[in-house]
């Protein structure tokens, strides 16, 4: 066909699709026009009304691959064609309609269904791409900005130009990769504010452009470029948890499916990690059972050892692990549990190191998920652990190992909620694996504590073989008890004074990993022998290793068989001083040993926190204390965690001390001033210099926190503390001036103890203080900041009460700007709600003023956490805080206008108090403090009330149930807050 006479168009029986005709006329005349009868589709394709893209690839040869897009959906064919000039073949488009019948299909330049009709809001975006990746900072600056100010001012063009980029294989990889990481991250956000607001904004896109989007990133699949489809995975997993909980996209699960059946292998293995991605990213209750029993189908069939493609193989072990949670129906199931086990143990055996560890990674989160599954493999699961832990690879080993860390993690979950009172009823019941295990499995976990490595005391991030066989052994302890002692003992005494280090270490890891869980009674005896041993090896082993382990093993002695609850003592007269002379000795040592050493003191200390008179430790304060800050001055105490240990040590032995040490703990309030003092006057230029001057001036507020809270616990050490108040605050307001959120955060924790110290003197702070007080509550980004400031905005009004009120009005409107932010993160707003109470309290009718903003606010807040169906543990968690909250609130402010002729404007919001009480109640899901605050607010209405709540009350559908309930709870506090309300609701309805 002469060129001259084609008209550039694209016809398919009589249809004819503009949009392609205008397309292939834009782009210029076809290079090669072939027409022939398409005979590899099927009827039922055949009849989908709607656009087909095909793609051949197979350049030179006679048999051809065929991407066919329908829709949004992707097949797959291969077919053989005659032709000359097949390097020239390289796309089809086509339009069905619903005729029965083969088309002629014309051949000709590459068509990317990206393409249809995009120039007009797309934009070439490659060499900005690029560019934002290059060496020169100024070049990848310049090109940051610009990638950022093109989304602000075309988002549609340049998602569409990105998901273009990411399907054409014409650009290069790295523009490819970053395309797709953006597009990505245009969908999704760490922070639930900033992801809310992507979800909403990917909702509210033209449909169409979205549908473009898609089949771009369905396309990209086919890909041969391994990046490529493995970004455009994660991009179409990201879309599908927006898309599928709103009802959209709801065929992709079956174009994915598709694809998993007698396709190119790389396409097999892109789906495979699609659709794991796809269950991460999805809730189970998203994807009805049909089709979850059809993804567990694909993925299970992908896993088989029949399976030839490793990489596809690998793909659809790591899908299972995803896709587990989709399972429960498929895991009661005998038959379809019994295949998906059998797979799994199979993929654990493969010649392959990654599939090796995908499945033992699979088998760990069986054994979380579906424990009470497991009874009819743990024997399999067995074998092929212990196999693995004693010949294979590291990675797969540690798995291994982790598999039975699990099982010890439910059963310890288990015992410690049921018990040892398990019947029918019991939810879940304690199978006893690991009791049934441990003749064979401790020996295991044991021969691992050989496997040190070298520098393992020095990398704070190490994780290896003996470290995992360790906690895993520690998680046996607690989960056997007893049992475990004689089984781990002759181990101990066969290596504990072996010439190898190895063999001495190994040995006092085992002895420190089994002091959690079995009995004083059972390790008291041992213990005693073995004090005095480690006491001498912390002084003269020559092997760090073996140092670092005893200390820290000697820090698990004094954690869990030293204090008050121990009926026979481990520290006594006889043997303290040896102890504390070995302990403060060896501060000086290794950096790694110091800092373990540094465990060992903290918990020595802690085990005379309740000792109200004379301490042991009382003649070694000063000496303890002044080696912990030579420890916190050593040169290399930056270099690891030394400096950070040694404050916290050191905090904690302040606040376990006795009275007696009160002159030496005002010594170093001076001392610690002085610190911090030399902190804020040094000029560090560097980055990393400044990073490590805010985090020592983050540990001087703490400690001042800690010192200011034991020195104001009464009077008499609070007077004598008050001389240094003045310079404290100064130097506090002073650290405001630092940018970093982690000052700041102890900086304000610090005030707040020293407000409460000071009581209503604090007011001649607060003009200078309120700057920074204002700042905290505004920090939206570092929101821990924000919610440390609300906490202390409680503890100021406490401290000055009334004298508040002057700053009142900016407080409580920075409060409800909190409140109504999408910004700030959810776990700042219970506290905030808390606050409203506090101020109410602190300034009692004044309130008045804020009743009109603050009283809709907690309504709302009411409404959204009655009801709590269907949501997850955790939301179920951050409920009872958001609840609490308005509970303290409502408290607050009955409390604070008792009493007040202005009682009369809380009537008209007691029945939405009563409302909620009831919602709460009858959900049954409020946990015991939600419960005592609730029966507390009960009675609080009564009490500020009086006869106007009481006929409310007796009208409420639960509060007569709930107060009964709150009578006969076994927790005293509760029984205690109901016994109040009810007198105060009888006195209420006497009225």
């Amino acid at each position: 066909m002469d060129k001259k006479s084609e008209n550039k168009q694209v016809e398919v029986g009589s249809t004819t699709h503009e949009k392609v005709k205008n397309f292939v006329a834009r782009k210029g005349a076809f290079d090669i026009l072939i027409l022939f009868y398409l005979i590899i589709l099927s009827p039922s394709v055949l009849k989908i009304n709607g656009p087909i893209f095909y793609f051949a690839s197979g350049y030179g040869s006679y048999h051809h691959h065929l991407s066919i897009i329908v829709g949004e959906s992707v097949h797959y064919f291969q077919f053989k064609l005659n032709c000359r000039r097949q390097r020239n073949i390289n796309v089809v488009y086509l339009f069905l309609t619903q005729r029965a019948f083969s088309f002629p299909v014309c051949y000709g330049k590459f068509v990317n269904p990206c393409d249809i009709g995009r120039e007009n809001i797309a934009m070439e975006v490659t060499q900005v791409l690029l560019s934002a990746q290059a060496v020169d900072s100024t070049v990848r600056k310049h090109a940051e900005e610009t990638l950022n100010q093109i989304q602000e001012q075309n988002l549609p063009g340049f998602l569409l130009s990105l998901s273009g980029e990411l399907a054409s294989e014409e650009k290069p990889v790295e523009s490819r990769k970053l395309s797709g990481l953006i597009l990505k991250n245009a969908l999704d956000a760490k922070e639930q504010h900033k992801k809310y607001e992507l979800v909403q904004r990917w909702l509210s896109l033209d449909v169409a452009l979205k549908s473009q989007i898609k089949a771009c990133l369905l396309l990209t699949l086919s890909s041969p470029v391994p990046d490529a489809r493995s970004t455009a995975s994660q991009v179409i997993a990201k879309v599908a948890g927006i898309e599928l909980p709103h009802k959209q996209w709801p065929e992709l699960i079956g174009s994915l499916l598709s694809n998993t059946n007698q396709v190119p292998p790389h396409v097999k293995q892109a789906t495979l990690e699609t659709l794991g991605y796809m269950c991460e990213e999805v809730a189970s209750e998203v994807v009805d059972q049909d089709q979850v029993n059809k993804i567990l189908t694909a993925v299970v069939q992908g896993m088989n050892a029949n399976e030839g493609n490793n990489e596809v193989r690998l793909a659809a072990t790591q899908a299972l692990y995803n896709a587990l949670g989709f399972a429960q129906a498929n895991f009661s199931n005998d038959m379809e549990r019994n295949y998906i086990m059998r797979v799994v143990c199979e993929a654990t055996l493969s010649p392959e190191v990654k599939i090796r560890q995908a499945a033992f990674e699979c088998l760990v989160s069986i054994g979380s998920i579906y424990y009470e599954k497991l009874a009819s493999y743990i024997q399999d699961i067995f074998n092929v652990t212990s196999k693995a832990v004693r010949e294979d690879v590291e990675p797969v080993a540690l798995q291994a190992i982790e598999f039975w860390s699990s099982i010890c993690d439910e059963e310890i979950d288990i015992l410690d909620e049921y018990g040892s009172d398990f019947n029918a009823d019991s939810e879940v019941p304690c199978y006893y694996f690991v009791k049934q295990a441990i003749p064979a499995l401790v020996p295991m976990l044991l021969e691992t504590l050989l496997k040190q490595e070298e520098d393992q005391d020095q990398d704070e991030s190490a994780w290896n073989l003996a470290m995992a066989g360790g906690t895993c052994l520690g998680l046996v302890a607690r989960t056997v008890g007893d049992d475990i002692v004689p089984l781990v003992m002759p181990f101990i005494e066969e290596n504990i004074t072996k010439p190898d280090w190895r063999q001495r270490e190994a040995a006092t890891y085992a002895f420190g990993s089994i002091l959690e869980g079995p009995s004083p009674d059972k390790l008291m005896p041992i213990v005693n022998v073995a004090l005095n041993f480690m006491l001498t090896a912390l002084t003269n082993d020559p092997s760090s290793h073996v140092k670092d382990t005893t200390a820290w093993t000697l820090g698990r002695i004094f954690e869990f068989l030293h204090g008050s609850t121990v009926e026979m003592p481990i520290i006594t007269a006889a043997n303290c001083q040896q102890i504390i002379t070995v302990l403060l000795q060896s501060m000086q040592d290794a950096l790694n040993v110091a800092e373990k050493v540094c465990g060992a003191l903290y918990f020595l200390a802690q085990g005379y926190e309740d000792v109200d008179s004379s301490s042991p430790l009382t003649p070694y304060f000063q000496a303890i204390v002044q080696s912990l800050l030579n420890a916190t001055h050593r040169e290399d105490a930056g270099e690891s965690r030394l400096r950070t240990a040694a404050y916290e040590t050191l905090n904690e032995v302040v606040r376990c001390s006795p009275g007696e040490t009160t002159h030496l703990i005002l010594e170093l309030v001076q001392v610690i001033m002085t610190e911090l003092h030399k902190s804020l006057e040094s000029q560090k230029p560097s980055s990393d210099e400044k990073e490590k001057q805010n985090e020592l001036q983050g540990l001087l507020c703490g400690c001042l926190q800690v010192i200011i809270q034991k020195l104001g616990a009464s009077d008499g050490t609070k007077n004598a503390f008050l001389q240094y108040a003045d310079q404290i605050m100064n130097l506090f307001l002073r650290v405001f001036a630092s940018r970093s959120a982690t000052v700041h955060e102890e900086a304000v924790l610090a005030i707040g103890a020293l407000a409460y110290t000071t009581g209503p003197d604090f007011t001649k702070y607060m003009p200078e203080f309120y700057n920074s007080l204002e700042m905290g509550l505004q920090n939206f980004e570092e929101y821990q900041v924000c919610a440390v400031t609300v906490g202390v905005v409680g503890d100021i009004c406490r401290a000055l009460e009334d004298k508040i009120f002057p700053y009142c009005d900016g407080i409580m409107t920075q409060l409800l700007k909190d409140l109504s932010s999408n910004q700030l993160h959810r776990s700042v707003k219970p506290p905030i709600f808390s606050c409203f109470g506090d101020i109410a309290l602190a300034i009692g009718e004044n309130f008045e003023k804020y009743l009109m903003y603050a009283m809709p606010m907690l309504q709302s807040a009411a409404e959204l956490s009655a009801h709590t169906s269907g949501a997850d543990d955790g939301m179920i968690e951050y409920t009872n805080l958001l609840r609490n909250g308005i509970l303290e609130a409502y408290s607050g402010i009955l409390q604070g206008f008792k009493n007040s002729p202005k009682t009369e404007l809380l009537i008209p919001y007691a029945p939405y108090i009563l409302q909620f009480l009831d919602r709460m109640y009858m959900e049954k899901d409020m946990d015991d403090v939600v419960m005592k605050t609730a029966i507390g607010v009960l009675g609080d209405l009564a009490d500020t009330l009086g006869s106007n709540a009481g006929s409310l009350i007796q009208q409420s559908l639960s509060s007569k149930e709930f107060l009964n309930e709150c009578l006969s709870s076994d927790d005293h506090l509760i029984k205690e807050s109901a016994e109040w309300a009810k007198f105060s609701i009888s006195r209420a309805i006497s009225f």
